[in-house]
């Protein structure tokens, strides 16, 4: 009995990294309607929860929020601020190279945190099905 619990004891303390914290993948594809309140969701989910690891995959007309000097455009904040704390603390800002390619965007149009992926909705899709993050679009 005692080898049995010793063995339950070495099991869980082994699988205790698994439990470190969430992982989750926010989806903006409309800057406009989706970046400000997105990057509050992810500033409140940090505040609570500052282990939780988060990448937000933008395409289409999400990527503009990335691009250096946007603005939201109803309250005009300034999101590169915004990007650049949330950076700090983890989290990953991936744009999609095919939206870049069919809107002729290059890299220096986006702001120095931005990373790149090949698809945006191939990188959602991985990013649940096989690493098993959350998805939340804002």
């Amino acid at each position: 009995m005692r080898r049995i619990l010793a063995l339950l004891v070495m099991l869980f303390f082994a699988s205790a990294p698994a439990f470190a914290g969430d992982k989750v993948v926010y989806h903006i594809d409309n800057y406009a309607e989706q970046a400000l309140k997105g990057l509050r969701n992810i500033r409140n989910q940090l505040d609570v929860a500052p282990d939780t690891k988060i990448i937000v995959v933008a395409h289409a007309d999400g990527v503009d929020f990335l691009f250096e000097g946007a603005r939201d455009p109803k309250s005009n904040t300034e999101y590169g601020p915004l990007i650049s704390g949330l950076k700090a603390d983890g989290v990953r800002f991936e744009v999609c190279q095919i939206t870049m390619k069919r809107r002729n965007l290059p890299k220096e149009k986006f702001v120095m945190e931005a990373d790149y992926t090949p698809s945006g909705v191939v990188r959602i899709t991985q990013l649940q099905a096989q690493e098993h993050y959350a998805y939340m679009k804002p």
